[in-house]
């Protein structure tokens, strides 16, 4: 179980990021925020862009879904055919799990 304790003051009272984690906190609240984020998608469902897109906008305030994906694809939190047309959550979880446990 991960916890996003450290996540509660990016977050709004309905559990949205309100905003993405400064540079000086990178490494560990970015991939924090990545994690809670990626918990929103359903295991073995494929979505299109726009349904990305979309399940983003629901959990962040900041209008930026495009940075949202690209940053959950380069952390291996979701998985995507060469052309983009198909998204899905990976079969295993991601080796920098351990590190926010």
């Amino acid at each position: 179980m991960i916890d996003f304790t450290p996540l509660k003051p990016y977050l709004d009272e309905q559990g949205r990021l309100k905003e993405w984690p400064s540079k000086r906190n990178r490494s560990k609240v970015q991939t924090l925020a990545l994690w809670y984020l990626a918990e929103k998608f359903t295991s073995g469902v494929a979505y299109t862009e726009k349904e990305v897109n979309s399940l983003l906008n629901q959990h962040h305030t900041f209008n930026d879904p495009a940075l949202l994906r690209r940053e959950l694809f380069e952390k291996g939190l979701i998985q995507r055919k060469l052309n983009g047309s198909a998204y899905w959550l990976p079969p295993e979880e991601p080796s920098q799990l351990n590190s926010l446990v």
